[in-house]
């Protein structure tokens, strides 16, 4: 029997991220969407799979990153040296409880890239990304499952995270595994959950956010012939 997992969608800092829009340059094409590379794969999607899974595969190794975002808060504001000051809803104090988390957490194996699911992933990011648009549902009804059963089949259980705002793929794993303002932390649990073993990402431009990934989890996925 397939289950749904818990789905997250990633709004923290998303009003601070408009004061991004006007003040940064342009990223180049190939660096969010699926052309830097002969695989297809950007080089933020590589980069955002690679800390996914440094993440997973070393937990207490990976709770230094936090400790040193750390050393930026003020109270609930983050001040980091060249960035805009960003206003979150707990403060520090959900950085100390990630990495509470993290140094008690089990390593994971890593996740392997799905073609088919990406795919999926993108399709969701080439409908939002001009309209402005956010969260998990196509305007056509479609939820995630949907768009990543168009490629292939997905096995066992699945999950979806989507960041709005960042370029930048330790700053994007980061943010979801501190889980800022989201009592469940589902966005985290999605990255932990150890039935998860393939993923799908894709990343591109957002009319209102800059820059969104979308990251989508299962079990297991065949994709179609």
């Amino acid at each position: 029997m397939r289950s749904k997992a818990m789905f997250g969608i990633r709004i923290i800092f998303i009003n601070l991220y408009f004061l991004f829009i006007l003040g940064v340059p342009a990223v180049p094409a190939g660096v969010l969407a699926g052309t830097g590379g002969t695989d297809g794969v950007s080089v933020l999607e590589h980069d955002v799979i690679s800390e996914l899974n440094r993440a997973r595969t070393h937990p207490r190794q990976y709770a230094a990153n936090l400790m040193e975002l750390r050393k930026h808060f003020r109270g609930k504001e983050l001040l980091r040296p060249g960035n805009v000051v960003i206003v979150t809803k707990e403060g520090g104090r959900a950085v100390d409880e990630a990495i509470t988390f993290l140094r008690s957490a089990k390593p994971l194996p890593p996740l392997k890239l799905s073609k088919g699911m990406s795919r999926g992933a993108r399709d969701h990011v080439n409908e939002q990304g001009p309209a402005g648009a956010t969260g998990h549902d196509s305007t056509d009804g479609s939820k995630p499952w949907d768009r990543v059963s168009r490629y292939g089949k997905w096995q066992v259980t699945i999950g979806e995270n989507i960041s709005y705002g960042s370029d930048d793929a330790t700053m994007v794993v980061m943010g979801l595994i501190i889980d800022d303002g989201v009592p469940d932390r589902g966005h985290r649990d999605n990255i932990f959950n150890p039935q998860f073993h393939v993923a799908g990402v894709a990343c591109g431009p957002h009319s209102s956010f800059r820059t969104m990934c979308v990251i989508t989890f299962a079990g297991g996925y065949e994709d179609h012939p």
